[in-house]
């Protein structure tokens, strides 16, 4: 099992669209690269702590490949805009990919390569090391499953 750290603003949504995926093993939302230990929602809400809201994924790589999810990730991100995604807008809705790996910086820099020829924008998504992550409260986990009514940004039929 590999995994991988992807921030695509509200993190609700991006846990949701990456649970579709085949292949994908588990998935926790949460807050990633922060200046804080343990933050709150609220906290990470005052754009203060510096998070980022996170989805951990854990995938078989023998089933989807980190360039595949990267992929499926670009669709429903626009990787040009600075703190916002849909409606929400804040630092904590900036986009990012967060890696354990080292070995995995070729596939994610290839990645944005391609990304980049799609725009005439610079691309703002952050590539970094994952510093820290924090899980999210509990009403947050699988959050679209416990409210099928509830906000997102994301086309989830994608």
């Amino acid at each position: 099992m590999k995994e991988i750290y992807l921030a695509g603003g509200c993190f609700w949504g991006l846990q949701a669209y990456m649970d579709l995926r085949k292949g994908i093993v588990e998935t926790v939302v949460g807050y990633a690269n922060g200046n804080t230990e343990n933050p709150t929602y609220q906290q990470v809400c005052t754009n203060t702590t510096g998070y980022a809201e996170t989805v951990y994924i854990k995938y078989d790589e023998n089933i989807i490949t980190l360039e595949k999810i990267l992929q499926d990730f670009w669709k429903v991100i626009d990787p040009t805009l600075m703190n916002r995604q849909g409606g929400d807008v804040g630092t904590q809705y900036r986009t990012g990919i967060y890696y354990t790996n080292d070995e995995d910086l070729t596939t994610i820099n290839k990645s944005v390569d391609q990304e980049r020829e799609k725009y005439n924008k610079p691309i703002v998504t952050e590539l970094e090391t994952l510093k820290n992550f924090y899980p999210a409260e509990e009403y947050h986990q699988k959050y679209l499953e416990k409210n099928p009514n509830g906000y997102c940004h994301i086309d989830l039929t994608l």
